[in-house]
């Protein structure tokens, strides 16, 4: 049976840690499907759409790694695509503690998902999406914590400028 893996979240946007929990999964898993979730809650910083596309391009030498959409439970989204394993990156003992009752409840909700943690790796511990969005609000030099080629990050740096202009 085929290991796929939901690695579920907003990637608002994608940073070089999320890209190394993926890419390092890939030895363990058979696909990873990166799905950003539609939260009626949250405003994105970034449109949606943006988010797809650059998170495709990040991964477009990765034929086992899918990027989609979805809306609604994480665990009905697994099930509908035939994933037994959520994926979820771990920077800090905070993060463990969240995710770990998130995970309890996945599991009560559906016994067939098992959760997988994968420690952020040293370097990226203290990366995340929200300190990365605060750098670009603020015309900061963020290119070191965005995956991609330079030009994809130039997409993502000018799309800030422009949109906060």
């Amino acid at each position: 049976m085929k290991k796929i893996a939901v690695f579920p979240g907003s990637f608002d946007p994608f940073t070089v840690g999320h890209e190394s929990v993926v890419r390092r999964s890939l030895t363990i898993f058979d696909e990873i499907i990166i799905a950003i979730g539609l939260n009626t809650n949250k405003k994105g910083y970034y449109p949606l759409e943006n988010r797809l596309s650059w998170i495709k391009e990040v991964f477009e030498d990765e034929p086992n790694v899918k990027v989609v959409r979805y809306r609604g439970l994480t665990v009905d989204f697994c099930k509908s695509v035939d994933a037994r394993f959520l994926l979820r990156g771990l920077r800090t003992a905070a993060d463990f503690e969240y995710e770990r009752a998130i995970a309890q409840v996945n599991k009560a909700m559906n016994a067939g998902i098992e959760s997988v943690f994968m420690l952020t790796s040293p370097e990226h511990t203290y990366v995340n999406s929200s300190i990365v969005r605060d750098i670009l609000r603020h015309k900061g030099n963020a290119r070191k914590f965005l995956p991609g080629k330079d030009s994809l990050k130039e997409k993502i740096i000018n799309f800030t400028q422009e949109d906060e202009a």
